[in-house]
């Protein structure tokens, strides 16, 4: 294993490589990606080991298992990788571009982008929803830009300040099995008749995954909020008043910090392909008729608090 400071600077330069590289369409449309890896053995283990004759302790057993297994080939491959890289020339820098692989902030600052650019609300409708779960098709501007702006709230959770947190933990390893155990939540992790057994197991391990990670992003989005005209100070209340009104345990964190920042009315009633969901506004006395210009304030909340994320980690590894 790295040490800790090492550790650091190491995450420091895959979260730059990240900003500039990103995902580069190139390569991934010819080699399949490391979350596509990933998300196969998640099928895998779907496909082999949930089976609908099965009783739901049995179901709940098998999933259990799974998870286990999972979790112990994502480490080991971690570790083999790290170990491999390490042992090379210049080995830290191969470690940084490996981990910036599972960072995701410039593909998701790239993704929610495309919706604020969208040349119209029907193309705005395509580029929203293949970034969240819920029926698109009937959204207006207003839907369209709130489900665009939370998507952003929560996957900077997910997506860079998780991913951040566990690698400086525990390398490699330990990033690896976040994005197992994230994929696996994404994938099986919810209460459809098919999987709220199966899955139970990779929805709770990632909700404890997260907790920390999600207070942290809240943080992070509350020190940004005045780059879209919002205040520290409230950002930071809202979020402590509302989190716990969202069904998720963390997601509401970095979602009504975000809520706040912009002023806006974010969560509410919704409507997935499984049916509606209705649900508490986080900031709700904020706008409700939220704008596609609102997801460009959105973008800047979130690029501000990458890089207060970057500064903090250069300061913690310089002072350890």
């Amino acid at each position: 294993m790295l040490s800790a400071p090492d550790a650091l600077w190491v995450l420091l330069g895959a979260l730059i490589a990240d900003a500039v590289i990103g995902d580069p369409d190139p390569v991934w449309r010819r080699l399949p990606h490391p979350v596509v890896w990933l998300g196969r053995l998640v099928a895998l283990g779907d496909t082999k080991l949930n089976r609908e004759n099965w009783s739901r302790s049995r179901r709940k057993a098998a999933g259990i298992a799974w998870l286990t297994l999972l979790l112990g080939t994502a480490i080991g491959a971690g570790w083999l990788i790290e170990t491999a890289l390490r042992a090379l020339p210049f080995g830290p820098v191969w470690v940084a571009l490996a981990a910036s692989l599972l960072i995701a902030q410039r593909s998701l600052y790239d993704h929610v982008a495309r919706v604020r650019d969208a040349p119209g609300l029907e193309a705005a409708r395509q580029a929203v929803s293949m970034i969240v779960g819920r029926e698109t098709s009937r959204l207006d501007e207003a839907g369209i830009s709130r489900a665009a702006i939370e998507s952003a709230a929560e996957n900077f959770s997910d997506g860079i300040v998780a991913p951040a947190f566990w690698f400086a933990i525990g390398g490699l390893p330990g990033l690896v099995a976040y994005k197992a155990v994230n994929t696996a939540d994404s994938m099986i992790g919810h209460l459809s008749q098919r999987h709220r057994d199966f899955g139970w197991a990779s929805a709770r391990l990632d909700d404890l995954l997260n907790l920390v990670p999600a207070r942290l992003s809240a943080l992070l989005i509350a020190f940004a909020a005045p780059l879209a005209g919002g205040s520290v100070g409230r950002s930071l209340r809202t979020a402590w008043r509302d989190a716990g009104t969202h069904r998720s345990p963390n997601a509401g964190w970095p979602e009504a910090a975000m809520a706040s920042a912009l002023g806006l009315a974010l969560s509410g009633p919704r409507l997935y392909a499984a049916g509606p969901v209705e649900a508490p506004f986080l900031c709700p006395e904020g706008r409700r008729d939220a704008r596609l210009a609102d997801i460009g304030r959105g973008l800047r909340v979130m690029a501000g608090a990458c890089l207060l994320q970057g500064i903090a980690i250069a300061a913690l590894a310089w002072a350890l």
